[in-house]
């Protein structure tokens, strides 16, 4: 498996795709990023064409277990992010 892309290189590809410095394709995707977390954070959701949806969904309460002491307890609910992948990319990767 090939590393993932790192922030600095995912600049450099979004300022070349876009005919830009870094300075600015940095800025643009700070920004993406922010009114994502924003959304998803308030109980949003985003939808990237191409990419998926980002989302949150609440757990409920339930029993797990320690897996070094092998110790059962309840674990409060919680909420999780979750992103459902689209169609379009799946399919692109099996190409």
């Amino acid at each position: 498996m090939a590393k993932p892309m790192t922030k600095t290189q995912l600049v450099a590809a979004l300022a070349e795709e876009m005919g830009t410095d870094k300075k600015a394709a940095g800025t643009a995707l700070d920004a993406v990023a922010a009114i994502i977390t924003k959304e998803v954070s308030g109980g949003g959701a985003v939808t990237i064409p191409g990419v998926g949806k980002i989302y949150c969904r609440e757990r409920p309460e339930r029993e797990v277990r320690n897996p070094a002491t092998g110790e059962k307890f309840m674990k409060e609910a919680d909420k999780v992010v979750k992103m459902t992948i689209a169609k379009a990319l799946k399919d692109s990767v099996n190409e």
